[in-house]
């Protein structure tokens, strides 16, 4: 998910994000997504491929190193 605008951080707990090596699977497992839901077999282990992949997280504090 990319956010176009400004979000306050007090709304934030956390913040989740893919680690670099994820990029590929995940744009895959996105462009794969509708033919996944569609029943095609081969576009939902694209999917499934991407939940290989686990998210880093980081606290409120941190979101300025991560963005800066």
């Amino acid at each position: 998910v990319r956010v176009a605008g400004a979000v306050r951080l007090a709304k934030a707990a956390a913040v989740h994000v893919d680690a670099a090596d994820a990029e590929a699977d995940v744009t895959a497992a996105a462009d794969a997504l509708p033919a996944a839901d569609g029943g095609d077999d081969d576009a939902q282990y694209t999917v499934d491929g991407a939940e290989d992949h686990e998210l880093l997280w980081y606290a409120t504090q941190e979101i300025p190193n991560l963005v800066g």
